[in-house]
């Protein structure tokens, strides 16, 4: 497995096996589709600005199961602006939309003089065991490495470094790359056995604080379930240098019949 799509033309791509899901193993894991869709966002972007103006926030609502298969990538100016910025991209397989990305562009303001965050400090990697995701079938939860320290269920730092390109040949930013990561979320610190409960995630939100650095990024999840079939999955992003930003996931919770 060298990437997780194969690019067959300006809007079309091809999944790889490494895609393979937690779910299901048909379907493809939707957390590189979502970085997919934020990097075919900034370079429709790139195409109108000299200076591009900053991803700071996006919300991608997920539609449907997307085999592994051929898809196509349309993206769409919703608003545009010198600085601030909407954009649309939809993923389609076979002309149905299965995943959908907002997205906006924020011109940069020197604001080092304030900057700060009040969220607790990741603890570091280092000594924090490597953890092979036992409960989940696919490929794709085992291509990056993963180190994680849960301190119960539905508590648990990790850090997580991606080991292969999202798109073979291509360069990619490190915000894109980090998006391509940020839905394995859902399933580092899961509540219950998903051998007995479903919880796929409806979407995802990401606000973003900056760009990250370096190879390594830092989840700091929270999964909270409600008593009526509905849950969220929170987390603080880091990178070595703090706080990148944050993201939420929308769950449907589901018990699996007895004996699946």
């Amino acid at each position: 497995m060298t990437a997780y799509f194969e690019r067959l033309g300006e809007t079309t791509f091809r999944a790889t096996s490494a895609t393979e899901g937690a779910w299901n193993v048909t379907e493809q894991h939707i957390a590189p589709t979502l970085g997919l869709l934020a990097h075919l966002m900034q370079l429709e972007h790139a195409t109108r600005h000299e200076h591009p103006l900053s991803l700071a926030k996006v919300n991608y609502d997920i539609l449907g199961v997307i085999p592994i298969d051929e898809v196509e990538v349309q993206v769409r100016v919703l608003r545009p602006g010198r600085t601030i910025e909407l954009l649309e991209a939809t993923m389609s397989h076979d002309g149905r939309p299965a995943a959908v990305a907002r997205a906006w562009f924020l011109k940069p303001h020197d604001t080092a003089d304030v900057a700060g965050a009040a969220f607790p400090t990741m603890p570091s990697r280092d000594g924090m065991p490597s953890w092979d995701a036992p409960k989940w079938p696919g490929a794709f939860v085992r291509t990056p490495d993963i180190r994680r320290s849960e301190q119960f269920p539905g508590r648990a730092h990790s850090w997580i470094r991606p080991l292969i390109p999202l798109i073979e040949g291509e360069e990619i930013s490190p915000t894109a790359r980090m998006l391509g990561l940020v839905d394995i979320a859902n399933g580092l610190t899961p509540r219950v056995s998903p051998s007995e409960v479903a919880f796929p995630n409806l979407d995802l939100s990401a606000h973003l604080l900056r760009e990250p650095v370096g190879d390594w990024l830092g989840f700091d999840t929270t999964m909270s379930i409600g008593p009526g079939g509905l849950g969220v999955t929170h987390t603080v992003l880091h990178d070595d240098e703090g706080p990148i930003g944050t993201s939420v996931q929308e769950l449907t919770v589901r018990p699996l019949p007895v004996g699946r």
